[in-house]
Formats: structure tokens, C-alpha cells, sequence
């Protein structure tokens, strides 16, 4: 096990002082193969144990307070506020406002998305796969925000461009809502696929909602394997944690 920097990422962003915000990799934790090694998923199979092992280990890297409220995800729009006295059945993205709170998804391509407002009394991460992303979960995200200052974000590890073949239908749905999403699909080497780009489709869908400021979308979590885990890479594998609050 490795308790060094390699285990989390710090988004390069302007963020204000009182952010914080990381995404964890798959290196330092206590999980065997094909879960090695920081696996924060307790629902791919793992042993459940080891799992909040892992967790605890790293909330000790990066200071983590234990206000951290885990979601269930379903790739859907739906966002909550934290705190909150009850937790929805399921949701794809958390806001708050509140000091200390952590706001947290887990991905494994997916994409994960960062949201701060300029004072920094606000912040939220959404969780957006391909559904969720077409669907509008990051404009559902943003709704929570004041709408008299502007937002920052940035766009955390995901599968890249040129590992995320789809189908027809994904390209047409998206293209459905905004035709500018054109751009953001090239033909694969598979007759009748695309590969898309989802750090694209994101920032279209961003700056279609009034945010220019968008950093981030540097890396591939499918071609990357010593540092992501990837679910269309390897089916059986782990999630990373993207966390956000902002602190006392």
C-alpha cells in the first residue's frame, strides 16, 4: 500500500481558497485484484470490509471530513441538497452550501463533474455517464446555484475520445437536444459506431447553460490503467470517489 499523492488528484482549477475538492485513484489502498487497489465501491463485489478500509484510508489522505454522504446512482438527473434529514432513493449529483459538507460520486468512465460558484459558498459534483449527461443532469446541477454569480467547473477523469465507441443512438440523442453535439462523435473502426466525446458533450452542454468557465478533461480513465479503474475496460473492477466541500 501506497499512502503517498499518487492516491488522489487535485483538479487544476481557480477555484477560491475555501474549496476543496479530489478525486481518488485506483493506487493506495487495500483491495486484492481486480479491485487493487482503492476501491470505494461497495457495490461491484468487493469485499465490504476492505471497502470502508479503504475509504477511511482515504479520507486520512486528503483530510476528508466525515460528513460524506455516498449516493445511489442510476445514471438519472435527479440532485440532492446535504445535508438533508432523508436521503433520496437514488440521485446523480449533490449540492451544498453548507461548511465541512462533503459532496461525493463515484465513477469508474464516467464522467465527474466539479461546480463551485466565484465566492466559493457553494459547490456540488455531479456524476455523468452518457445517459445522465443527455438527459441533463449537469443543468439540473447548476439550477441549484444563485443565478446572480458566475460558476466555475471542472471535468474530472473519464474514459477519452478515443476509447468510447457507441452506437448510432447515443449520437442522435444527443444531437436530438443539441445539434451541436455533431462535433463531438467520430466514426470507429466498427461499421455503425462512434466514438464520443464526452469532455465535449459536457462543455457544450455548459457553456448552452451560461458557463465559460470549464476547466479540466485531461485524462482517460480507460487508457490510463495503472492510475483509473475503467468498467469498459475490465467489467469487474472498482469505482474512484469525487469529493468536494468547502472548508471551515
Amino acid at each position: 500500500m501506497s499512502s503517498n499523492a499518487s492516491s488522489f488528484i487535485t483538479p487544476t482549477w481557480p477555484a477560491p481558497s475555501s474549496i476543496r475538492a479530489y478525486v481518488s485513484t485506483r493506487i493506495g489502498g487495500e483491495s486484492e485484484p481486480p479491485f487493487d487497489s482503492l476501491n470505494l465501491g461497495l457495490h461491484v463485489k468487493d469485499d465490504s470490509d476492505v471497502v470502508v478500509q479503504n475509504r477511511h484510508l482515504f479520507s486520512s489522505y486528503i483530510e476528508m471530513p466525515s460528513t460524506v454522504v455516498w449516493l445511489n446512482q442510476v445514471h438519472g438527473t435527479d440532485v440532492v441538497s446535504l445535508p438533508c434529514d432523508s436521503l433520496p432513493e437514488s440521485a446523480d449529483a449533490a449540492f451544498s452550501e453548507v461548511k465541512d459538507q462533503v459532496c461525493a460520486v463515484l465513477t469508474a468512465d464516467c464522467l465527474p463533474v466539479f461546480f463551485c460558484n466565484q465566492s466559493g459558498t457553494q459547490v456540488a459534483v455531479a456524476h455523468a455517464g452518457w445517459r445522465g449527461l443527455c438527459a441533463g443532469v449537469l443543468e439540473a446541477t447548476l439550477k441549484r446555484f444563485d443565478k446572480n454569480e458566475a460558476i466555475m467547473v471542472w471535468l474530472g477523469p473519464a474514459i477519452g475520445p478515443t476509447a468510447f465507441e457507441v452506437g448510432e443512438e447515443v449520437k442522435e440523442a444527443f444531437m436530438d437536444v443539441l445539434p451541436e453535439a455533431k462535433a463531438a462523435f467520430q466514426p470507429a473502426q466498427n461499421k455503425g459506431k462512434w466514438l464520443g466525446n464526452l469532455y465535449l458533450l459536457a462543455r457544450q452542454r455548459l457553456v448552452a447553460a451560461g458557463v465559460t468557465a470549464i476547466y479540466g478533461g485531461d485524462y482517460c480513465t480507460y487508457t490510463d490503467e495503472t492510475t483509473f479503474f475503467s468498467y469498459r475496460r475490465n467489467v469487474k473492477t472498482g469505482r474512484m470517489a469525487s469529493v468536494i466541500w468547502i472548508d471551515q
